[in-house]
């Protein structure tokens, strides 16, 4: 019984976690060395692309790893990163 408490409770606290919809008016990650919007906003706004629209970036980081961004465009056209992935040193590839 004790068990399905916990359980019940962790799920809840998972659910509560979750947001509903893409909220693109927060903050996001700070930027990093080697990031689009590291130095600022870019100074060309991205009046073509629909507002809400995601594209990716990738980089190497200051120590060298492979690193993907993913920006959101904002109402204000501004730049959000959404998403950061640090890519691993070795891929070892599935064919050892």
């Amino acid at each position: 019984m004790k068990a399905k408490f916990a359980a019940i409770l962790i799920v809840g606290a998972l659910i509560a976690g979750c947001t509903a919809g893409g909220d693109i008016s927060g903050p996001g990650l700070e930027p990093i060395p080697g990031s689009i919007t590291y130095s600022g906003q870019p100074r060309t706004k991205l009046t073509k692309s629909p507002i809400g629209s995601a594209f990716p970036h990738t980089f190497y980081d200051n120590r060298g790893r492979e690193v993907e961004e993913t920006y959101i465009i904002r109402p204000d056209r501004s730049l959000m990163i959404a998403r950061r992935v640090y890519r691993p040193f070795f891929d070892w590839g599935d064919d050892r």
